[in-house]
């Protein structure tokens, strides 16, 4: 079972962006401190850019900024933008409704997983991107 890095890699590139104000950033160049293939970035920068959150020009000068200052970007306005809503993550299979638990452990899971998803979204709703920033520049000192 993998979990996505989408969002992690998207907080990362919003606060290159962040940090880098009025400069263009390559995804080449943001490729090279996230660790992973332009392509990705580029692919994660389509999503911010569709969402609002970046934009981005070709050509020899070209490259990415933020669309809006950072104290204006949630972490939940990134995490929307990458993410996928697939809802809460179940059984593959269906359990063997026969059982007590395997006719019921789905909608008990459901409802669990909703309370979990709300608390996170509050959270990150609550968290700016200014505020990540801050705490990578505090961290530098």
């Amino acid at each position: 079972m993998s979990r996505s890095c989408k969002f992690a890699v998207a907080v990362h590139i919003a606060s290159l962006l962040a940090t880098s104000p009025g400069q263009a950033l390559t995804s080449d160049w943001i490729a090279g401190s996230v660790n992973t293939n332009p392509v990705v970035v580029r692919r994660l920068l389509s999503a911010l850019a569709k969402a609002g959150l970046v934009a981005s020009s070709r050509g020899s000068n070209g490259g990415s900024t933020l669309a809006r200052s950072p104290e204006r970007i949630s972490l939940l306005d990134i995490h929307r933008a990458v993410e996928a809503d697939d809802g809460p993550a179940l059984h593959h299979q269906p359990p063997n409704p026969a059982c007590p638990v395997g006719r019921n452990i789905q909608s008990v899971l459901v409802r669990v997983m909703d309370r979990a998803e709300a608390a996170k979204e509050a959270v990150l709703a609550t968290t700016t991107l200014a505020e990540v920033t801050g705490a990578l520049a505090a961290a530098e000192k």
